[in-house]
């Protein structure tokens, strides 16, 4: 039993033994409950410790691979797990693997639309730090939960984040969220019931649009324009339906990349106070700005604006640490939800980044992530412009580009994509009726990879000819 063991790799020999292993069981077909040679043996054969044999195979023990027989060794298991190479798993013809926090496909190319930074941009050293700091100093957070509002020194800190927006709150204001999809999650579970109309953007947000989906809330579209929602189509919406709320992305809107100008943001102010329209403003990606902007939560004065924001899209997309900002009676329902439907937050999670706000260390952090972004979204504006694709607004920050492919055919494209090593997003994924469109969204932290520029000089030259 060779395993080929590449000591210079950057995969641990543990794992690299767990693979050889298990890759030997599917590959020679071994029969359910056959022995595997002895670890002494498995040892020898491939310059090994016995340690590191007996561990690598008390995980594939784990994982449902192996049984353990005491005294007898290690067995092929009984119902060994089907190899993950042939799960039925749905193939992504276009579709992402997540809205968030993805990196590359299941089969190794790149997603284009993915909706989060690549894993390769992610700084380990300061929340490395933050952690060991936090338990050193707050066993009780390894334990405990959090407070149902959430830790008092994170929402002193997002207090401390919300000012130069010049939106105003207090302690009480103040919910933190397992990210901002479970903030969201919490509104809609408290505010909306089966039945119910709301305002969504379109194209938008489609995991928002599964969440209304899911929760039975019937969805009314507004064109997103570069300037934000189309407020005349939102007036003569809610003339009509008189829904309940407006969910909102305020700056770098996901997928245009847009932001809501001051006297766009004044008007939809103006029809909610009109109508008696909540406003959801999802604000997830207001670290990634780059200049002060207008929010729909500074110009509220009358507690209409519902304000979500979040720390994953930019720290990181498992430490998942989010809040929201309301009156004080709805954010005293939404803590009951939340303690009800999850028994409250991670207090560890929410430790580690309270003491990343308060050293400046995520501060610093998110500089420099814009400062990355803004170099590769200029030159994914030009790279576009050079191949002729058409960009909706040009956006000055966030993580996207809204972007129209020379090419009218989205299979031919497609494939073309495919053959150059890309994931495309689907023609549907943004629209909250599964309507087909032949914009993509483009995510700049990838659009410099040398597949994706590929993929936009490949796309260029096979576009239609016109005479």
């Amino acid at each position: 039993m060779e395993l080929r063991i590449d000591r210079q790799a950057m995969v641990p020999v543990v794992q690299q033994i767990v693979d050889g292993l298990a890759s030997w069981i599917r590959q020679s077909e071994v029969p359910p409950a056959t022995r595997l040679p002895s670890v002494r043996h498995i040892a020898r054969l491939n310059l090994l410790s016995q340690s590191s044999v007996v561990e690598a195979c008390e995980r594939l023990v784990a994982q449902g691979v192996l049984a353990s027989r005491p005294g007898s060794g290690f067995f092929v298991a009984a119902t060994a797990p089907v190899a993950p190479d042939t799960w039925d798993l749905p193939r992504f013809e276009g579709a992402e693997l997540m809205q968030t926090g993805c990196t590359d496909s299941l089969s190794g190319e790149l997603m284009l639309g993915c909706g989060g930074l690549p894993e390769s941009w992610r700084e380990t050293d300061d929340l490395s730090y933050a952690i060991r700091q936090v338990a050193r100093t707050d066993m009780a957070g390894l334990f405990n939960y959090s407070t149902p509002l959430g830790l008092l020194a994170l929402r002193q800190q997002i207090l401390k984040r919300l000012k130069p927006l010049n939106i105003e709150a207090d302690e009480s204001r103040v919910l933190t969220t397992a990210g901002a999809s479970h903030g969201i999650d919490l509104i809609v579970r408290t505010l909306l019931k089966p039945g119910d109309c709301v305002v969504v953007e379109s194209p938008g947000f489609s995991q928002l649009f599964d969440l209304l989906r899911l929760h039975g809330v019937r969805m009314l579209e507004v064109p997103r324009t570069p300037r934000g929602p189309d407020t005349d189509v939102l007036e003569r919406v809610l003339i009509e339906h008189r829904p309940r709320a407006l969910f909102i992305n305020s700056f770098h809107h996901n997928p245009t990349g847009s932001c809501v100008t001051p006297a766009v943001a004044q008007r939809v102010l103006e029809l909610s106070k009109t109508h008696g329209l909540l406003v959801i403003e999802d604000d997830v990606y207001a670290d990634l700005h780059n200049a002060p902007g207008t929010r729909l939560a500074a110009l509220d004065d009358d507690g209409r604006v519902i304000y979500v924001g979040s720390f994953s899209k930019t720290l990181s997309s498992s430490l998942r640490v989010g809040f929201v900002v309301a009156g004080d009676g709805l954010i005293a329902r939404l803590a009951e939800v939340k303690m009800i439907s999850s028994m409250g937050g991670s207090r560890f999670c929410e430790s580690v980044l309270a003491s990343l706000l308060a050293t400046g260390a995520y501060r610093k952090l998110v500089q420099r992530q814009r400062q990355r972004l803004n170099i590769d979204r200029a030159a994914a504006l030009q790279v576009l412009e050079d191949t002729e694709w058409e960009v909706f607004g040009k956006p000055a920050g966030g993580l996207f580009i809204w972007a129209r492919s020379p090419m009218s055919d989205y299979a031919q494209m497609r494939t073309q994509a495919r053959r150059c090593g890309v994931l495309l997003s689907s023609p549907t994924a943004f629209s909250p009726t599964g309507k087909a469109d032949d914009w993509q969204r483009i995510n700049v932290a990838y659009a410099c990879d040398p597949r994706a520029r590929r993929f936009f000089q490949c796309a260029a030259s096979n576009r239609p000819k016109t005479f």
